[in-house]
């Protein structure tokens, strides 16, 4: 089973990858232009650790929505996260 994968952010704004193309990892680096995909706007007033879909399941990409304990297919566990589907 896929775990979620946690990152700590600092207060501000991010952009998280919701493309996969990033060469960032889990934040957007422009990449994803004429994918027809956007990066997942991050507000933050305060620093926040948010948790990432690691299973491709979620309902609410890029975060975890617990699709994973959900989950008990043989497909559904060995997916690729979703910021790695094109390299």
């Amino acid at each position: 089973m896929l775990s979620p994968h946690s990152i700590h952010l600092e207060a501000g704004t991010h952009a998280l990858c919701a493309c996969g193309l990033s060469k960032s990892g889990n934040f957007c680096d422009g990449s994803h232009q004429g994918s027809g995909k956007v990066p997942q706007i991050l507000k933050l007033e305060q620093p926040k650790t948010v948790y990432l879909c690691n299973c491709s399941a979620s309902g609410n990409q890029p975060f975890c929505d617990g699709s994973h304990t959900r989950s008990v297919s043989p497909v559904a566990t060995t997916r690729k996260p979703w910021w790695k589907f094109w390299g």
